[in-house]
C-alpha cells in the first residue's frame, strides 16, 4: 500500500466508527434494559430514545416475548403527593429532536402477564412501533 493511501484509509475508518453517534432520519434507542420482581406478573422496561426526524413521532405500541401484554405507561405524583400510573393510549409523543427517557417513576413501559419470569442476565424481546420510524426490535438485557 502506497504511503499516499494511508491518510486516506485511516480518515476512511475514523468516519466509519464515528458514523453511530452521527443524527439520522429516525429514532435511535440507547440504554434498554429490564427489570422483573420475582413472583410478580408484572416488569418494566426503561430506555433512552432519541428523534432525529424532522417530524414528531409517536411511541404507539410495543410487544415482548415475556408477556401477553405490553403498554406504555406515564407515573407521576398528583398534588396530594400521591404516586399515580396511568398508560398512555395515545402513545408516547416525541418532539423533532427530543430525547425520551423511559425510567423508574416516570414514563415507561409495562410488560403485563408474563409468561416467563426472566431473572437478571436474562435478555427478552422486545418490539417498539412508532407512527413515522416503523417498527424497531431489540434484545433487552434484565438487570436487577
Amino acid at each position: 500500500m502506497s504511503l499516499a493511501r494511508r491518510p486516506f484509509l485511516a480518515a476512511l475508518a475514523f468516519a466509519a466508527l464515528a458514523a453511530p453517534a452521527l443524527a439520522h432520519d429516525g429514532v435511535h434507542v440507547e440504554n434498554a434494559f429490564a427489570r422483573f420482581v420475582p413472583g410478580a406478573r408484572t416488569g418494566a422496561v426503561y430506555m433512552t430514545i432519541e428523534n432525529h426526524a424532522k417530524v414528531e413521532d409517536r411511541l404507539v405500541s410495543v410487544s415482548t416475548d415475556a408477556g401477553a401484554k405490553a403498554e406504555i405507561h406515564r407515573s407521576a405524583q398528583g398534588a396530594d403527593g400521591v404516586m399515580t400510573m396511568d398508560a398512555l393510549p395515545d402513545g408516547l409523543a416525541i418532539a423533532p429532536g427530543a430525547i425520551a427517557e423511559l425510567k423508574s417513576g416516570g414514563d415507561h413501559i409495562m410488560v403485563m402477564d408474563l409468561n416467563r419470569h426472566p431473572k437478571p442476565g436474562d435478555s427478552i424481546e422486545v418490539t417498539l412501533t412508532f407512527s413515522h420510524a416503523g417498527t424497531v426490535k431489540l434484545s433487552v438485557p434484565v438487570r436487577k
